[in-house]
C-alpha cells in the first residue's frame, strides 16, 4: 500500500527514522490503517520548519510504504531524454540564465540545436570580474553580478523556491538541478537553496551537456540589433541577429528557425531595441524599489524562534513580510539568511545592492531586499515626458529606475553604498557611525529619508514599523539600510501572445524569463524558458 500523509516531529528527530515511523503509524491509525513502525518505509515530499507561537517543529509531508518498496515508483523520477542535435534546425538564444539554459535543454529533448548567445563570460571569467567590483571599484558593464553565465542568480543565491505552480513542472525543474549537481535537499525543503557557492559548478556541467549534445555556446558576445523582415500577417518578423564581440569588436550574424529572448532584468539595451523596432511591443508595469536592511544573523534567529537556542537542530531563520502602506505593498523579497549584501551593479555610474547565502548560510548577517510597489502611475512626470519624447511611453518606469541608481552612485563613493541605520532612518537623523557589514565595498553614512523619493521613503518608513509589530526587535541600532534595490523586477512587459509565446509585434521571436516581464527567480524563469522552446518545438515539428 502506497500513501501520502502528514508528520509533525521535533528538529531533533528529523535523522530518526525509528521516531518517524511512529509517528507516521500513529497518523495511518487515525486512517483507520494498522501498520507496524517495521513495516513502513518512506519518503520526504516536503519539509518545513513551524516555528509559531514559540514551538520548533518540522512539518514532513511523506509518501508512506507499507510492506512496498519505495523501487515501486523509481520510474517517476526519470530525467529527460535529451537527444543529439543534427543541426538541421537550430534557435537562437540571447541570454545563458536559467530561462536560456532551460530553454537549450528543453530544445535538446527533441534534438533541435540551441544557440547560446551571452554578453558576459562564463562562470570561472566572471568571478574575476565581480572580485574587482569589491576590490577595485571596477563595473564591467557586460560582466558583472547581473551579466554572464547562469544569469544574475549564479553569484546572488539560488534560490529555488517558487509559487508559480501553474507556470510548470516545479519537481522536474528541481531534479534536472539535482542531476548537475545540487544537494538532494531541494527535493524536499520548503524554501530550497543550492548556495552561491556551488551553483556556478552547477551551471558548469549543464553548458558541458548542451555542448556535448551539440549545443553551442558564444560567450563576450552581446545583441546590437535584430534581423527583421516583414511577416505574412503584418508586423515584423525575425530571422537572425546581429552581434558584437565584446573583446575582439568583430560583428557577426548568427540566423536560424528562431529566437528566445532570455536576457534578464537588467538588460535596458534590450528594451530600447525593441523600441526602436516596435514600440507596441513593450508596456509598462508594475515593479519594486527600496533598499537592503541587515541584521545580525543570531538577532533574527531570536527573533524568528522567539528566542530559543536552536542547538544546530533547525536552519538559520528567514522571514516575509507583507504589508499595505496607502494603497501600495510594501514587503521582503530574497530574503538571504546567513547570508552577504552584494553589489549588483550592471555599469560603472550606478550603485544597485542585492543579497546572497552560500549553501551554509553561516555568515555573522542575514538581509533581505525591503521594498516598495511601484505602479506605472506612480512614476514622476519627468520620467513619463522623457520616455514619450524618446517614442516609448511604456519606458518611463526604465528612466526613473535608472534616475535612482544614478542618484545612490552620487550619494555614494565608487560602489562604496549609501547607508543609514534603521533607527535613525525612522528617527530621521544622521548615523554618525555604522555597524560592520557584509557588503565588502564599504558603506557610506548619508541620510537615506532625505533622498529617497518620497513615495518610497513614506512607505519604507510605515512598512518598518508594521513589520516590527509582528517580529519584536527588527526595527534596533545594529540593523542597517543600504541602497538601492531596484532589480526585483524589471518595469517593463515584453508583450507576447498568451497562446503562442511570440512577441505581438516580432513574430518568431520568444521573450522568455525574468527580462520577459512574465516570471522572477530561477524556478519559474526555467519553466517559463521550457514553456517558450516547447512553443517552438511545436511550431517546427
Amino acid at each position: 500500500m502506497i500513501t501520502e500523509l502528514t508528520a509533525i516531529i521535533k528538529p531533533e528527530e528529523e535523522k530518526n527514522s525509528f521516531a518517524i515511523n511512529r509517528v507516521i503509524c500513529e497518523e495511518l491509525f487515525k486512517k483507520n490503517i494498522k501498520a507496524k513502525p517495521q513495516e513502513v518505509q518512506f519518503q520526504i515530499l516536503k519539509k518545513s520548519i513551524d516555528a509559531r507561537h514559540g514551538r520548533q517543529k518540522l512539518v514532513l509531508r511523506l509518501r508512506v510504504f507499507i510492506n512496498e518498496s519505495p523501487d515501486a515508483l523509481k520510474n517517476q523520477d526519470k530525467l529527460p531524454e535529451w537527444k543529439n542535435a543534427d543541426g538541421n534546425k537550430s534557435v537562437i538564444i540571447i541570454g545563458s540564465g536559467p530561462a536560456g539554459l532551460f530553454a537549450a535543454l528543453k530544445l535538446l529533448e527533441a534534438g533541435i540545436k540551441p544557440v547560446i548567445i551571452e554578453r558576459g563570460k562564463d562562470t570561472s571569467s566572471r568571478k574575476v570580474d565581480i572580485a574587482a567590483i569589491s576590490t577595485k571599484d571596477i563595473v564591467d558593464q557586460d560582466s558583472n553580478y547581473c551579466f554572464g553565465e547562469g544569469g544574475a542568480g549564479t553569484f546572488s543565491d539560488g534560490k529555488l523556491y517558487t509559487r508559480s505552480n501553474k507556470r510548470g513542472d516545479i519537481s522536474k525543474i528541481l531534479k534536472i538541478f539535482n542531476a548537475f549537481g545540487a544537494d538532494e535537499k531541494i527535493l524536499t525543503d520548503a524554501h530550497p537553496h543550492i548556495g552561491t557557492d556551488r551553483l556556478p559548478k552547477i551551471i558548469n556541467a549543464m553548458r558541458e551537456k548542451i555542448i556535448s549534445l551539440g549545443g553551442e555556446f558564444h560567450f563576450n558576445t552581446k545583441c546590437t540589433d535584430f534581423i527583421l523582415e516583414p511577416a505574412k500577417i503584418g508586423g515584423l518578423k525575425i530571422t537572425g541577429i546581429i552581434t558584437i564581440n565584446n573583446e575582439t569588436k568583430t560583428e557577426e550574424t548568427f540566423t536560424g528557425n528562431a529566437v528566445i529572448l532570455a536576457t534578464g532584468h537588467s538588460a535596458s539595451d534590450i528594451y530600447f531595441l525593441i523600441a526602436k523596432h516596435s514600440p507596441v511591443s513593450l508596456e509598462a508595469k508594475t515593479f519594486a524599489a527600496g533598499v537592503r536592511v541587515e541584521h545580525p544573523r543570531e538577532l533574527i534567529d531570536a527573533i524568528q524562534y522567539h528566542g530559543q537556542n536552536i542547538n544546530g537542530h533547525l536552519p538559520t531563520a528567514e522571514y516575509r513580510f507583507t504589508t499595505q502602506v496607502e494603497d501600495r505593498g510594501v514587503y521582503s523579497f530574497c530574503m538571504c539568511p546567513g547570508g552577504f549584501v552584494v553589489p549588483s551593479s550592471s555599469g560603472p555610474d550606478e550603485i544597485v545592492v542585492n543579497g546572497m547565502s552560500a549553501a551554509k548560510r553561516n555568515s555573522k548577517w542575514s538581509n533581505a531586499a525591503i521594498v516598495v510597489e511601484i505602479r506605472p502611475e506612480d512614476i514622476p512626470e519627468t520620467f513619463q515626458q522623457q520616455a514619450k519624447a524618446e517614442g516609448c511611453k511604456d519606458l518611463a518606469g526604465l528612466y526613473f529606475r535608472t534616475s535612482l541608481e544614478k542618484l545612490t552612485k552620487e550619494k555614494g563613493k565608487g560602489q562604496s553604498a549609501p547607508a543609514q541605520r534603521l533607527s535613525d532612518f525612522l528617527d530621521h537623523k544622521e548615523s554618525t557611525s555604522l555597524p560592520v557589514s557584509s557588503y565588502t565595498p564599504g558603506l557610506v553614512s548619508s541620510r537615506l529619508d532625505k533622498w529617497l523619493p518620497a513615495h518610497i521613503e513614506r512607505r519604507l518608513e510605515q512598512g518598518f514599523k508594521d513589520f516590527n509589530k509582528n517580529a519584536r526587535g527588527f526595527i534596533c541600532n545594529d540593523a542597517v539600510l543600504i541602497a538601492s534595490e531596484t532589480r526585483t523586477s524589471t518595469p517593463v512587459r515584453i508583450v507576447r501572445n498568451k497562446e503562442t509565446f511570440e512577441c505581438e509585434g516580432i513574430k518568431n521571436l520568444y521573450p522568455a524569463g525574468e527580462g520577459s516581464g512574465y516570471s522572477g527567480g530561477i524556478v519559474s524563469s526555467a519553466m517559463d524558458g521550457e514553456n517558450a522552446a516547447e512553443k517552438i518545438i511545436e511550431k517546427l515539428k
